[in-house]
């Protein structure tokens, strides 16, 4: 294609180009595009594909111009992706498009580039890895929350306390001072549902009873423009329910699962806890290990992937458009992290040949298969249709990536 490419900026892993197509160029396009259009609209007096060409550029001028633009535009980008050698994180950007008709294309195409990483020093760093000890009162804070989930609610006739369950009924006042009709709310009172204000407010009224009076928001509220304001509130609760755990003992053992008594319950929550910390030290570990490896190693990651990673997040969350910039801006690190991490793990397999193979996978799910006394035909068939294999083969890859690192660096206690 006759097309000028002039790179104008070339920063970290962007890069704008400058492209502009001559004159020529542009009027062959719009013919493509007026042969195109003329073999397929019906204009009033002719038979489709038989008007004069001359009718049809005149009367779709703009959807024939807008057209070869398109297509002017398609085509540069290629080309320019192509001569410059460019490998791409995302698809680019049209920046300031000249377009007028008998004149020259020009736009600036702006570009992100796939990081390539070097990783010159990933050796020599000291790790330091935590103890994964499992103490009795973590033990006894997790049966206790299995108590919690065990719980029975009773009704009581008497004002909420913190730790009730509230069925309510609560209207809070529009900007005009007028209050609307109530929406009913199920609260457990301290869970933070609600503001400490309202909570105070459902505590002063005994079931059947309504209270209405002004409430602050607090200086610390998610929505800013809700800080501090004062409004009228009004509550009318409908029962009120109070948790009585079940007794710790023998039976509530074997209502939580196959244990004959507490003891063996304990024992199943202490080894669970215990592994559970096993895989903690050891991300945190592999942590250390990235982190040392990007300060040693420095590079950007395309804003793109972050962008895409951050929105997966919030779909699997279920977060709300209110609740959407305030969630992006306090995972975005994470979300870099993440990131970072992604292409060391890659950039590493790829290098040092660490990438699990085929043969692998089909031994982790034998081993699978094996721990769950199942045909390992039937777990890789489970994980084919949950879309899981490549993830199993991720996770080989980066236990291969890291265990090479942990060769390389020594991990202290």
């Amino acid at each position: 294609m006759n097309i000028t490419i002039t790179p104008t900026e070339q920063t970290g892993i962007s890069r704008r180009l400058q492209i502009s197509v001559p004159t020529e160029t542009v009027v062959s396009y719009e013919d493509q595009a007026a042969k195109k259009y003329a073999s397929q609209v019906t204009i009033p007096g002719f038979r489709v594909g038989k008007a004069p060409p001359s009718m049809v550029r005149k009367r779709f001028a703009d959807a024939i111009r807008q057209e070869a633009v398109e297509l002017i535009i398609n085509e540069a980008f290629k080309e320019a992706v192509e001569r410059e050698g460019l490998k791409l994180a995302s698809q680019p950007h049209v920046h300031d498009l000249k377009a007028e008709p008998g004149q020259p294309l020009e736009f600036v195409l702006h570009c992100e580039l796939r990081p390539e990483l070097s990783l010159q020093t990933i050796d020599g760093f000291t790790i330091t890895r935590r103890d994964a000890v499992v103490d009795e009162e973590g033990v006894e804070g997790q049966i206790e929350r299995l108590r919690e989930q065990k719980a029975d609610w009773s009704p009581v006739d008497e004002k909420a306390a913190p730790g009730d369950m509230v069925n309510v009924v609560l209207s809070i006042a529009e900007a005009d001072g007028s209050i609307p009709e109530g929406r009913d709310y199920r609260l457990v009172l301290g869970g933070g549902q609600a503001i400490a204000a309202i909570e105070e407010l459902i505590m002063e009224a005994a079931p059947g009873q309504t209270i209405e009076r002004t409430v602050r928001w607090p200086d610390d509220f998610p929505d800013e423009s809700q800080r501090g304001t004062s409004k009228m509130a009004r509550v009318t609760v409908k029962d009120v329910k109070r948790k009585a755990l079940p007794a710790l003992d023998d039976a509530f053992a074997r209502e939580i699962g196959d244990f004959d008594t507490l003891d063996a319950l304990r024992d199943a929550v202490r080894a669970d806890m215990g592994e559970q910390a096993k895989r903690d030290s050891v991300a945190e570990v592999r942590g250390q290990l990235v982190e040392k490896i990007v300060e040693a190693n420095p590079f950007d990651v395309p804003g793109s992937w972050v962008n895409q990673l951050i929105d997966g997040y919030m779909q699997m969350y279920g977060v709300p458009d209110a609740e959407k910039q305030r969630f992006a801006m306090e995972f975005r690190p994470m979300a870099e992290r993440q990131v970072r991490r992604d292409l060391i793990v890659d950039t590493l397999a790829e290098r040092e040949s660490l990438t699990a193979s085929a043969a692998d996978v089909d031994t982790r799910i034998e081993e699978m298969a094996a721990a769950r006394n199942v045909d390992p035909g039937q777990v890789y068939a489970q994980l084919q249709k949950a879309g899981r294999l490549q993830e199993i083969e991720r996770e080989l890859t980066e236990d291969r990536v890291f265990a090479w690192l942990l060769e390389r660096n020594p991990v202290s206690a």
